[in-house]
């Protein structure tokens, strides 16, 4: 994937709007910390992976999926941005989507996507 198509899925879920977070561009959803882009490796940080899922990810796919000494105490895990798949990035986003933004507008989201 290339960052512009990275960014316009992540602008593709309802209310996430640029925002920052300890200082970096980020982006956020209803004021909460949705993921970012790590310009320093070109990666995305992807939240909601608990610790057991993110070694599996690492194991199956480290070109695409590591971690920094930063996030290691952290339930994330670093995705480089040209080796992602669409379809994963997707699934990992809504996931977290749907845990960050107000329930009423998940509910609204869910029934449009009959999720």
């Amino acid at each position: 994937m290339t960052e512009d198509e990275v960014r316009a899925m992540i602008l593709s879920f309802p209310e996430v709007e640029d925002g920052t977070s300890y200082g970096y561009p980020s982006y956020k959803v209803a004021g909460k910390f949705f993921t970012r882009l790590r310009a320093e490796d070109a990666s995305l940080v992807l939240t909601e992976v608990g610790f057991d899922e993110r070694e599996m990810l690492m194991q199956a796919e480290p070109q695409t999926f590591h971690l920094t000494p930063h996030y290691q105490g952290y339930p994330c895990v670093l995705a480089r941005i040209a080796t992602l798949d669409a379809g994963t990035l997707h699934a990992m986003l809504t996931r977290v989507w749907r845990k960050k933004a107000p329930k009423k507008l998940v509910k609204a989201w869910e029934h449009d996507h009959r999720l």
